[in-house]
């Protein structure tokens, strides 16, 4: 993998119109944050060296950089997926490139259903922590390093600073905002109404199927970490309601306007220290 990083980030660096040191990843129905950035250069993943390719309805697949909330940033405009059939390297190999671009801090986005019945279809939730029932790990396999390389801590994953700082801009704006905790599953189909019981008893709050093995590989990265989830349905069995992608990708879109501004206020709150 080195030499495709390589590969990569040389070529991503022939066009890159600024030094990115923030990175954001938008989910499921959200990529039209992407044309708010300004002064932007935008690459098909088709054309990245050794990049995955979208293959879900609402992931345009293009990287983005420019300048968004006053800051220089790098956006993927979609994300991969474990269910697409690539596996977990794969899936957070971007977020490794844009390590070595220079990536200080990383901003995740999804889509998840609610579990917990405080966080309404069009709420945001910011993560505090996660569960991985993924059945794998993106670190599987790696064997050289120091220790605190292949065994990371997570005990803050997201950061507190961060997660704060979201919480503030969503209630200054009067956002339906709240913490909460992500379970992520493989997917792609959704959980049955007893896996969500389950995880109910587990202590989570929403569900989804991304976000977490990005996290783990931006904090062995030691990247500085936000996710923020739109919650865009009822998780299976919690209200009389059917599944449904494209109902869901109609929820999201209508919650872009809260996201964007959500991530420019924390971009603009966002200390010095943690972007250079």
């Amino acid at each position: 993998m080195a030499l495709q990083l390589e590969e990569t980030v040389s070529f991503l660096r022939s066009f890159q119109p600024v030094n990115a040191s923030i990175a954001i990843v938008l989910g499921t129905g959200l990529g039209e944050i992407a044309t708010k950035v300004i002064d932007k250069v935008s690459i098909p993943y088709t054309q990245i060296p050794h990049f995955p390719v979208s293959t879900v309805p609402g992931h345009e697949g293009n990287l983005v950089m420019g300048y968004f909330g006053g800051k220089p940033v790098m956006v993927m405009q979609g994300r991969f997926h474990y269910y697409e059939g690539y596996d977990l390297a794969k899936v957070t190999y971007p977020i490794r490139v844009m390590a070595r671009l220079g990536v200080r801090t990383v901003i995740l986005t999804n889509a998840a259903g609610s579990i917990n019945e405080r966080l309404r279809p069009g709420d945001l939730m910011v993560l505090a922590d996660h569960i991985n029932l993924m059945g794998v790990n993106p670190l599987r396999g790696i064997t050289t390093g120091p220790l605190t390389w292949r065994f990371p801590d997570l005990t803050n994953a997201y950061d507190p600073f961060l997660r704060q700082c979201a919480l503030r801009v969503g209630a200054e704006k009067g956002f339906s905002i709240q913490e909460g905790i992500y379970a992520a599953l493989a997917g792609p189909s959704y959980e049955t109404p007893a896996e969500i019981r389950f995880l109910r008893l587990a202590g989570a709050d929403a569900v989804g199927m991304s976000t977490v093995p990005e996290v783990i590989v931006a904090r062995q990265e030691g990247l500085n970490v936000l996710a923020i989830s739109c919650i865009s349905n009822w998780a299976s069995g919690v209200k009389e309601s059917v599944l449904d992608h494209e109902q869901i990708f109609q929820v999201v879109k209508k919650a872009q306007t809260a996201m964007l501004e959500l991530i420019e206020g924390v971009l603009e709150k966002i200390p010095e220290e943690m972007y250079m």
